[in-house]
Formats: C-alpha cells, structure tokens, sequence
C-alpha cells in the first residue's frame, strides 16, 4: 500500500472511533440517573465497596458553586465515561491499523499484548474507583488544620479528583502491556528490569507525584505503592518474553 492509502485507512479508523464514542455519549447521556446516582456519586455517600468491606460510616455534601457547573459536569462525566466504554475499539482499531506492517511474529506478540491490554485499563480504572479515591476522599473528608474550618466540598473539586483519579490508573496498569510487548521483541529482559529497579522507583514516584492532584504525601504513597507493584508485575511477565525468546533462538 502506499503513503496515502495508509492514510485513508487511518483516517476511516479514526472515523470509526469517533462515531463510536459519540454513540456511546449519547447513550450514556440519556442515562444521568445511573450515572450519577449509582456510580459518580456513589463513594459520596458512602455506597463505595471499599466502604462497605471496611464498615466505614462515611458520607459526604457536596454543593455547587457556579450556574453551570452542573450542566456542564454532566456533559463531561458522560464524555469520559463513554471514552471508557469504547477503550477496547480502540484499541483494536489502533491494532487492526499496525498489523499489516508486521512480521508473523511481531504480529503475534503485538496481538498478545493488545489483548491484554483493555483488561489491565479496566483493572486500573476500577483500583482507583473502588480503592484509590475512596482512601483519598476519606482521608481529605476528615482532615482538617482546625475545628473552627469545617471541609465543605464542591462537585467540581470531587469530580475533578475522581476523573484524574480513575483515568491515570487506568493508564498507568497499561505498563505491563508495554513491558510484555517490549519482552516479547527481545528489547527489554529480566535482567534490565532488575538493574534498573531502584531508578524505577524514583521514577514511579516522580510520576505518582504527577498524576496526583493534590499532591500531598498520603496520596503519594497511596498511588505509589499499585504503581511500583505494576513495575515488579512487569518483571514477571518478562521472565516468559525471556523464554519465549530463548525457545526461537534454539
């Protein structure tokens, strides 16, 4: 194929993805109740899992501040959910556009590796749906530098928090995709993984510190600890890119 014609194939694509993450906000748009009630605001009141695993009593007011804030949150929660939903179409759109430019068998560790892919951003979002945010919003909820100054939280501020909250842990459980696609090529070892380990913690904790919005300690070391595990998981997951690697050479 030629320059141009990779470039239709990638324009349909992104037209594709589009028009399933409009059907998707759609969808989702008409369903504000759910949304909201069940999922968004579940952890406010106190209806998270974490909550109801640790018998916390816990509950939170939330006020809004601005005249259209509530509109404009409504328009924005259903946009990232409906980009959650359709991860995995994208994903195999994003696959189905690279896969005629490889080997056999580049094409079947790419594969592997996409495949898991969408488990592991489902996994991050709901680490930090059901454990991350509710550990930061109990902690914020009741602590204070005086009892004269009581916490009163907006919505804006609560949803800001568990966007950032769920979609950099969605994103950051996509490392050991990248490790096991990395292993699988033969770029990346055991080995190197293990050497680097004590620079890999600076850096987690380099990018714990971006991807937290308050960026305090308590929720630097709660987003650190899952993001150093995911290195140490990677590890493990290259020992078999090492064999397998191994096995084509003999």
């Amino acid at each position: 194929m030629s320059f141009w014609d990779h470039l239709e194939d990638l324009r349909k694509s992104i037209i594709r993805v589009v028009l399933a993450l409009v059907g998707a906000t759609v969808f989702l748009f008409l369903f504000k109740n759910f949304l909201f009630d069940g999922i968004v605001l579940a952890p406010a009141a106190g209806k998270s899992l974490f909550f109801r695993l640790t018998g916390v009593d816990f509950s939170l007011d939330l006020v809004n501040l601005e005249v259209a804030a509530q509109f404009m949150i409504h328009m924005k929660v259903t946009f990232l959910a409906a980009l959650i939903l359709v991860f995995p179409y994208f994903i195999y759109e994003v696959w189905k556009f690279i896969a005629p430019a490889l080997y056999e068998n580049e094409r079947k560790a790419v594969r592997g590796a996409f495949s898991f892919a969408s488990i592991l951003f489902y996994l991050g979002v709901l680490v930090g749906y059901m454990v991350i945010f509710p550990v930061m919003l109990y902690f914020f909820a009741n602590y204070q530098v005086s009892p004269d100054v009581p916490n009163t939280f907006s919505l804006s501020s609560y949803i800001s928090l568990l966007v950032s909250t769920v979609l950099a842990f969605g994103i950051v459980f996509e490392f050991p995709t990248v490790i096991a696609l990395l292993s699988a090529l033969g770029i990346v070892t055991k080995q190197i993984l293990k050497k680097y380990r004590k620079y890999a913690f600076c850096a987690v904790l380099i990018l714990a510190a971006i991807i937290t919005p308050t960026g305090d300690p308590f929720s630097l070391m709660v987003c650190s600890i899952p993001i150093y595990l995911l290195y140490e998981f990677g590890i493990i997951i290259s020992r078999k890119g090492d064999e397998e690697v191994e096995d084509t050479e003999n």
